[in-house]
């Protein structure tokens, strides 16, 4: 490692707190293998089934993405509907949890991966966060995206204050992710002491130009990204998360990297799953890679 983040920086609300967050973050220094969706390559994502073969593969964490359903229970889905995911159809938003469960979210996946399909996952069902915590409990460290936050504004607090009261928080057993600085910023808000990491997406401005913009505009575009944008980010984040290429150009390099962890921000790269990419992420000295195939990833770190 080339750097360090710095724990003395974030404010503890206890010892025992305080222990286990700096544990976190002393084993945030080391190469990270986070479960994109569970192994989602393997079964349906942010099923049961993927986060348990992640959970057995050995992965550093499990990622989730957290919405709220209509009568404002915490959900693992990524996309704001159901329709790419489930044989239903309409915003994630407007199904309560029963609608939720009534969907098949398994199907899908056998028709898109023939190679994979088993007939036990048709009928998998949507899970609730608290059923990932009851399932792999506060050993098990958890890497949770805010989604579609702007859609609704308590999803924050709802998800720290089951965070707490499932005592993740206290565990050391959490680090949150978004795309939106407005929804770290209230995480931060709530609890300055839970690990946070900024996702950012480089793609190019225009069909007809190199120029790479950010999807939100909190940074600009990697090549002319300075001290002061990283600086800006660590004010409330410990890591920035980051797309590797768009539509097979690479948008990123080692110097964007070496410039981040300069500015003691780790960096985590999304989503590898062929191993060469892999390789050359390790090369770079990236701090930690989302894969749907944990697996392979766990292998070259071993």
């Amino acid at each position: 490692m080339t750097h360090a983040i710095a724990v003395a920086a974030i404010g503890f609300s206890g010892y025992a707190l305080a222990d286990n967050l700096e544990t976190q973050l002393e084993a945030l220094q080391d190469f990270q293998v986070i479960a994109h969706r569970g192994a989602s390559g393997h079964a349906p994502e942010h099923s049961m089934e993927a986060l348990q073969m992640a959970h057995d593969m050995g992965a550093d964490y499990l990622e989730l993405d957290i919405q709220l359903s209509a009568d404002g229970v915490l959900v693992a889905i990524h996309d704001e509907t159901v329709d790419r995911t489930t044989d239903g159809e309409g915003a994630v938003q407007d199904f309560d949890l029963a609608g939720l469960k009534a969907l098949d979210a398994g199907s899908w996946f056998n028709d898109a991966n023939p190679d994979r399909a088993r007939q036990d996952f048709v009928g998998t069902e949507v899970v609730t966060l608290d059923e990932v915590i009851d399932r792999f409990g506060t050993q098990t460290r958890y890497y949770l995206e805010t989604k579609s936050a702007e859609r609704d504004p308590t999803l924050e607090a709802a998800m720290m204050e089951k965070l707490s009261d499932r005592g993740l928080i206290e565990a050391g057993a959490v680090v949150i992710q978004s795309f939106s600085q407005e929804s770290l910023q209230k995480v931060q808000a709530i609890n300055p002491d839970v690990p946070l990491i900024q996702l950012v997406w480089y793609y190019p401005e225009s069909d007809d130009s190199d120029a790479l913009v950010e999807w939100t505009g909190v940074t600009p575009g990697p090549e002319s990204i300075s001290d002061a944008d990283f600086q800006s980010v660590r004010e409330y984040a410990v890591g920035i998360g980051s797309n590797l290429a768009y539509q097979g150009n690479q948008v990123i390099d080692d110097d964007f990297v070496r410039q981040a962890q300069t500015n003691d921000l780790l960096v985590h790269i999304y989503t590898i799953n062929a191993v060469p990419e892999m390789e050359q992420l390790m090369r770079w000295g990236v701090d930690g890679v989302f894969t749907n195939f944990p697996a392979r990833l766990i292998r070259l770190v071993d």
